[in-house]
């Protein structure tokens, strides 16, 4: 509703509030019924001789009206029967929880937790004669891996480490010593240090991707195998592989079907927000749509107010002295008692000048001091806002 009309709505409500008596007039019967079908009390002096107020058992005037005609507000009768309705959450919007991936683990041990093995020190300068050391020291692994004493293999192969730490192949010959002892956590690490000194070490690769096979790691260990492949392919490598591409398969299909779970709780949570937002809106609108049709005048079908006569008025006269050509005395008759009931409202409410002013909140507080007390017009008389509109609105009530 336009705010020119609500203000309107309410200087015609503040002017009942002070003068009850304006009800009685037979053109305003439809508002005082509908005040009464919302369970009002009215006082007796909005009735004329011989009317009463009516028993709220007994069927009023509107005949022929639906319940649409009467704002249902929520918030005193409850939620609207038709009222959209958001979804609720169910069982299926709970959080979304992994099962555990049905893997083939066979193989998978145990990590080592023994103490790291002696690494051999970068900083020191590795002479000729230290690199035939540890050329010596890797010969003799080589023949204690052929009889099959690894121990005395890895002894071997720490002391050519610490001969040459610079040696990309002894860290990785050492790490594959540590693969056969089932000591993949001591493999790792020999196998990073060989990376570390040359990141395209094959047998770095190839010796940590079997390690992280045998701990059950299984993408690293896939990840590490294949870029061995690449780097130098061996038939060792693609054994192992064999094994490690079906788990990572698993693994893979398995992220991809929890990601997708997620992802559609997520889009029916969205969807839920929609539909909420929706259905408040809608709410919203039908709300303000039966209190559009609850504003309509029945009589003549105006929304917002009725422009037909209203009765009393402005209660008591003018005084005179009104600057802008009020003549001094009042106005003709002083209108006492009130303001004759043929006045028509139609001439204010089709004034365009007045119906801005009655959008100015300094004018609709003077109007409603001056309708509680109509002596408080003397002190407006020389305000340069209020006292034409005063004026003008004594005019259309004069018949001018």
């Amino acid at each position: 509703m336009e705010a020119s009309k609500v203000n309107q709505l309410k200087l015609f409500i503040q002017q009942c509030d002070s003068n009850p008596a304006l009800l009685q007039d037979p053109a305003l019967k439809f508002f005082r019924d509908y005040l009464e079908k919302l369970g009002a009390k009215l006082p007796a002096s909005a009735y004329g001789k011989g009317e009463s107020a009516k028993k709220t058992e007994a069927k009023d005037s509107f005949v022929d009206e639906s319940d649409d005609d009467m704002p249902e507000l929520e918030e005193q009768f409850g939620p609207s029967s038709t009222s959209p309705k958001v979804p609720e959450e169910t069982a299926s919007d709970d959080e979304v929880v992994e099962s555990e991936v049905e893997l083939d683990n066979e193989g998978v041990i145990e990590p080592d937790n023994d103490p790291p093995q002696k690494m051999g020190d970068p900083s020191i300068e590795v002479t000729d004669e230290k690199r035939d050391e540890a050329q010596t020291a890797k010969s003799k692994a080589m023949e204690a891996m052929a009889d099959g004493d690894l121990d005395e293999a890895v002894n071997h192969l720490t002391e050519a480490i610490e001969c040459n730490p610079t040696s990309a192949i002894i860290y990785a010959t050492r790490a594959s010593v540590f693969v056969k002892m089932k000591k993949p956590n001591a493999a790792i690490r020999d196998a990073n240090a060989a990376i570390k000194i040359n990141p395209d070490s094959a047998k770095g690769y190839k010796w940590r991707g079997m390690a992280r096979a045998m701990l059950g790691h299984w993408e690293e260990a896939a990840k590490d195998l294949h870029l061995a492949s690449r780097l130098d392919y061996d038939e060792e490598i693609s054994a192992v592989l064999k094994k490690v591409e079906p788990n990572v398969h698993k693994i893979e299909d398995h992220h991809r079907k929890y990601e997708r779970l997620r992802r559609e709780k997520d889009e029916r949570k969205k969807e839920r927000e929609r539909q909420r937002r929706r259905a408040e809106a809608q709410a919203a609108y039908e709300k303000a749509k039966k209190q559009e049709k609850a504003s309509t005048c029945k009589p003549c079908g105006a929304t917002g107010g009725c422009s037909g006569g209203m009765p009393g008025g402005f209660p008591g006269g003018m005084p005179g002295g009104f600057p802008g050509g009020m003549p001094a005395g009042g106005m003709p008759g002083g209108f006492p008692g009130g303001m004759p009931g043929d006045v028509d409202m139609s001439k204010i409410l089709n004034d365009p000048e007045l119906m801005a002013a009655f959008s100015d909140p300094d004018v609709m507080t003077a109007l409603q001091d001056v309708m509680k007390n109509p002596a408080n017009l003397a002190k407006y008389q020389a305000n340069p806002k209020i006292a034409p509109v005063i004026a003008k609105m004594m005019g259309k009530f004069a018949g001018k």
